[in-house]
Order: structure tokens, then sequence, then C-alpha cells
């Protein structure tokens, strides 16, 4: 999930179910194998891959469910046709929402999306509705148990070209426009830090505080969109009330 703060959905990721571990598992390790088939094996050519990498780590996928992924796609062995989809849609409190969807069977995935929709108070809408909302963007986490030198990092990334900066609780988020993401991820490197994140996402311009009921329904439609195996990535401009 992409709300506002990037580090807040990593952590509710790694809580998850295992329903929702299981499904988040079989989405990357099938974004790998897509990736690897149209741009071959090597991250350093191949952003896509580089990208899905980045999210298999964060997510904890492990190294045999990588190799068997890219295994797949160098061998073709997966003859199912793949389309990938856009769907835009509102959610609990008028939230904005982003689904990326990547499927070999587009009435089912239309069908099974609309329900999970209209079931947890939200619906879906036209093309167009809510992208203007989003603006996409290089995303970079960095754990402070990790590297807590602020004004150290601060300058390495701004640098590199990084457009934003935050501390927040226990992180730095860095932002910055998708084609300077190797730019800082090199410079990261090179200086030996780690990320616990780093994805190319949409951002939201503004942001919808939810609480009460509206929290309640919104974060099991998260859920519910979460264990749908078609459904790759979901970018909201949600928050939640302390």
């Amino acid at each position: 999930m992409s709300g506002h703060s990037k580090w807040a959905n990593i952590k509710r990721k790694k809580g998850a179910n295992d329903a929702i571990r299981g499904a988040m598992t079989t989405k990357i390790s099938r974004e790998i194998t897509i990736a690897v088939k149209m741009g071959g094996s090597d991250p350093a050519g191949n952003m896509r891959l580089k990208l899905a990498l980045s999210k298999a780590k964060s997510n904890n996928v492990t190294k045999d469910n990588i190799n068997r992924a890219i295994q797949k796609g160098l061998g073709a062995s997966d003859t199912s046709n793949y389309e990938e989809i856009n769907y835009e849609g509102y959610g609990p409190g008028g939230v904005a929402i982003l689904l990326d969807i990547l499927t070999d069977n587009r009435n089912r995935t239309a069908a099974n999306i609309r329900h999970i929709f209209a079931k947890h108070g939200g619906n879906l809408g036209e093309n167009g509705c809510v992208a203007w909302m989003f603006k996409k963007k290089a995303v970079f986490v960095v754990d402070k148990e990790t590297f807590d030198d602020e004004d150290a990092l601060m300058e390495i990334v701004m640098d590199a070209g990084a457009e934003d900066f935050e501390s927040a609780d226990d992180v730095f988020e860095i932002t910055a426009a998708p084609e300077d993401f190797n730019a800082i991820e090199s410079a990261l490197a090179e200086k030996g830090i780690e990320t616990a994140s780093a994805e190319i996402t949409q951002v939201p311009d503004t942001t919808v505080t939810l609480q009460g009921d509206d929290a309640e329904k919104m974060q099991k439609l998260l859920d519910a969109l979460d264990e749908d195996d078609d459904v790759q990535n979901v970018y909201g401009n949600y928050e939640f009330a302390e």
C-alpha cells in the first residue's frame, strides 16, 4: 500500500496476516517473472526487475522464491498471457485509490475488484477520475537504526538529486523524480547506507485523514485488495488518525 507515510505501510505489510503475506509473495514473484521476460535477468539494465527485487527484499520474499521467479521468466515456462490494467476509484471517506493490475482474465478481475470496492464502502470510477491527484515519484526509506546521521544523509541524497527529505519517527523518507532513482540508489550504496524500501510509486498531492468507521472500512478494503492476486499495487491519498 502507498499512503502518505511509506514506512507506515511497510510496517503494516510486515504485520499482515498469512493470506496477505502469501498473496504479496505471489504478486512480487509474478512481477519478477514478467520483468525478466520483458527485459532480461540483469537488474542493472532492467529497471522493472530492479524495482521488483527491491520490493521482494522489503517484503522478505525468500531467495528461493526469487530465483524460481527469475528462472520462470528466463525459461518462459509460464505461458499465461498477462495484461496490465489500471483501475481508479474511491474508498470510504472519499479517499482516492489507484490500482495497478496484472491479470490473465480481464473480466474475472473487473468483477472481483468491483465486488471488493462495493463490499467495503467504495466504488470504481472512470479512467482519469483520481489519477490527477497523484504524481509518480521515487521514494527511499532509511531506518534510523541503520543510519542516524540526518545531516549527512540529507547532504548525500540532495547532492544526488532528491526533491524532498523528511525525518519521521524512526525513519528518513527521501523523495525524488523517477529519473533520479538510479543516482540516489548509487549514492546511498556508495556510502554503505541500506534502505528499508526503495520504489517508484504514486504520491498523492494531498491526503484525507480517516478515523472511526471510515478508518475501519478503509483498512478492510486495503486488506481485501492485498489478498487479491491480480492487484499488484494500491495507491491511496489516505492517512489514519493517531
